[in-house]
């Protein structure tokens, strides 16, 4: 791994996020949709449905039914373990270092009446769960911001039940040279202190005890995912009434021209993982 700027910490995320939800909400998606998507193929623009596919691989890849208890981190407003419950049936909780994020999926959550799903403030270094307490524990795009990643696969493995499966989608920092473009777009953007790489991450979680299934690069899909919003950011603006509006969408268009090039260059990318806890002996 490497840094980028300075290491951002915990707090620093946690009040970004905070800051950002209403705007994000207020200007983009109302349903507070963040995760990258998996398209059909090169011509799909359905950035909407994309997204419900990442989440749908990531449930079959890890095996998630009706007698599974998910625990997602890095929850964000709640979409993927709502979407989990939904399909399959499961009972889980939900859990994001974002106050404002929790609130939002928790209103959803109370909104739809979806049963055995709750969703929780908190770090995913110091998971408020007793050892062996869920079946599955999953996240989408999120822990690459966990400053202490080493701290949060360690609590992860803990709160996994002996032959629990951990399924995850994640971005990744393929590279130790970081241009300045990158560092400001992609990484301070977002409070991103550092990455692993495809075999790094994958060698993090074999060193936190877990046995790796999969290790999948997924860059075609990432640059896709900003080409679609990008395109789409274009549009929005140009039918804006609000200034407000129309200047933060236009920046967000600009941001995802940079993501793109940041990929081209190999300074950034996205993968999926799917590791399993040892069954006790």
């Amino acid at each position: 791994m490497s840094t980028t700027s300075f290491t951002f910490t915990e707090r620093d995320v946690s009040e970004f996020f905070d800051e950002t939800t209403q705007t994000y909400l207020s200007f983009w998606d109302s349903e507070g949709v963040l995760h990258t998507g998996y398209f059909a193929d090169d011509a799909d623009a359905d950035y909407h449905a994309a997204a419900d596919r990442t989440s749908d691989l990531l449930a079959t890849e890890a095996g998630v039914d009706a007698g599974s208890t998910v625990l997602d981190v890095g929850c964000g407003c709640g979409n993927f373990l709502l979407r989990l419950a939904g399909q399959t049936g499961c009972r889980g909780e939900g859990l994001d270092l974002s106050i404002e994020r929790i609130r939002f999926a928790q209103a959803k959550c109370a909104e739809r009446g979806t049963p055995g799903i709750a969703f929780r403030h908190g770090s995913a270094t110091a998971l408020p769960y007793s050892p062996g307490s869920f079946s599955h524990v999953v996240s989408q795009d999120a822990l690459f911001l966990v400053p202490d990643k080493p701290r949060s696969h360690a609590e992860m493995y803990r709160v996994l039940a002996p032959g629990g499966i951990l399924a995850i989608t994640d971005f990744l920092q393929p590279t130790t040279g970081i241009g300045e473009a990158a560092r400001r777009h992609v990484y301070d953007r977002v409070r991103w202190s550092s990455g692993y790489s495809l075999d790094g991450y994958a060698e993090a979680l074999t060193g936190a005890g877990f046995e790796v299934l999969v290790a999948r690069n997924l860059d075609t899909h990432i640059r896709q995912t900003y080409r679609v919003l990008g395109e789409t950011a274009r549009q929005r603006a140009a039918s804006a009434d609000d200034p407000a509006a129309r200047e933060w969408i236009l920046g967000f268009a600009a941001s995802c021209g940079e993501i793109q090039a940041a990929i081209d260059r190999g300074e950034f990318g996205w993968g999926m993982f799917v590791a399993r806890k040892p069954a006790a002996q």
